[in-house]
């Protein structure tokens, strides 16, 4: 398999064909790999200040996360996904690397699924409040402070 192409993008300037790959690989993990039926398309995707970040190689959605403006100024990172058959590679690592470079100084929040939250301590990130269970998946809130690489 090729290496897998770097994408980012606002909502308008998704096409049909990807929108609908992003949105496949989201329902498919976290709907239907993860048993829980909630509402996905949340209207936070059509917002003006999210972007979508993805990566793909053989016209395959293989990892996806949005960053989402919250009224406070900070970003806001979620839905960060990687197909079953694309585990393992890193692919999460380099969304998340990405999406902090394009977050900059901001604070940045997310919530966890409790069983990754190592992963999102590796870039910073530490809990914020206790943990709890949302659709039957336990979940931490996590925050990274105004970060200036220098």
């Amino acid at each position: 398999m090729p290496q897998p192409t770097l994408h980012v993008a606002a909502f308008a300037d998704l096409d049909a064909r990807t929108l609908y790959d992003l949105l496949r690989l989201r329902v498919d993990v976290f709907v239907v790999e993860q048993a829980c039926p909630y509402p996905e398309l949340d209207g936070r995707d059509v917002e003006d200040g999210t972007r979508h970040l993805w990566l793909a190689a053989d016209d395959a959605v293989l990892a996806y996360l949005r960053i989402l403006a919250e009224p406070d100024g900070a970003a806001r990172i979620g839905r960060v996904v990687v197909a079953a058959t694309a585990r393992g590679a890193g692919h999460a690592g380099r969304l998340m690397t990405e999406a902090l470079r394009l977050v900059g100084d901001r604070p940045c929040l997310l919530e966890a699924q409790a069983h990754l939250a190592h992963l999102y301590a590796r870039y910073g990130f530490t809990g914020t409040g206790p943990e709890y269970v949302e659709d039957g998946i336990p979940h931490l809130p996590m925050r990274r402070d105004a970060h200036i690489d220098r």
